[in-house]
């Protein structure tokens, strides 16, 4: 029992910690920051930051699209299976599938914005999604601003807000153009590390926990199995 106790009070800390380390709506300093941090963070829109991109899904009657395909395509499957940073998808692609504007690019983010909607991952691999994700890739010119692993944690917010900002009628989306109006809420590179240093040693203890309890699960049921042989 200590170890599902010990996950889900990580898994507690996180939700509190992503509610206090980043400014919450209307707002431009945190509750909690590291020593040393202080000021306003900046309040660039979303559409300053990033290029949008939409996924989409190669036709699957034409078999040169997939066949013997390397390219990792991504669906909301990988993510319920892999978690939340992505090397590699379950299904693959061939570079006759994709289409004229290259790759979504490693260190980018997919967003799911219909069907499913709210839930985020980081690609560390170039690669492509299905239709239910838009792409949030960082301009070139702001490249050297951001930390890659402070915008995955950011994105937990954008997951909240793209779940009550959601267009009505029709298949359930989100509202992007209201979206791209939104801050994406900047802190200086330093604070930006920093904060993703502390959630990135978060998740590591959630994933090994996650795999303790795994064990202990596999280790009872061969036990259980070995009782009445």
């Amino acid at each position: 029992a200590n170890t599902s106790a010990r996950l889900a009070s990580l898994k507690q800390m996180k939700e509190a910690s992503l509610q206090a380390m980043f400014p919450q709506e209307g707002e431009t300093v945190p509750k909690i920051r590291f020593k040393g941090f202080e000021g306003e963070w900046e309040t660039p829109s979303i559409a300053e930051v990033f290029e949008l991109r939409n996924g989409y899904t190669p036709s699957k009657a034409i078999d040169a699209f997939w066949e013997g395909g390397t390219i990792p395509w991504f669906r909301m499957e990988d993510i319920r299976e892999n978690g939340g940073i992505l090397h590699d998808a379950i299904q693959h692609i061939t570079p006759l599938g994709v289409k004229g504007n290259g790759l979504f690019e490693k260190n980018s983010i997919i967003l799911s914005t219909t069907a499913t909607i709210g839930v985020h991952a980081m690609l560390i691999v170039d690669s492509l999604a299905n239709q239910r994700f838009t792409n949030f890739s960082i301009r070139k010119s702001l490249k050297s601003s951001y930390d890659p692993m402070f915008v995955y944690y950011s994105f937990f917010g954008i997951d909240e807000w793209s779940k009550k900002n959601t267009n009505s009628g029709g298949l359930l989306s989100v509202n992007i153009p209201l979206l791209l109006k939104q801050p994406f809420l900047t802190p200086s590179f330093a604070e930006q590390c920093a904060i993703a240093s502390y959630f990135t040693n978060l998740d590591r203890q959630i994933t090994l926990q996650t795999q303790r309890l795994e064990k202990l699960k596999q280790i009872k049921a061969a036990c259980l199995d070995n009782m009445f042989v």
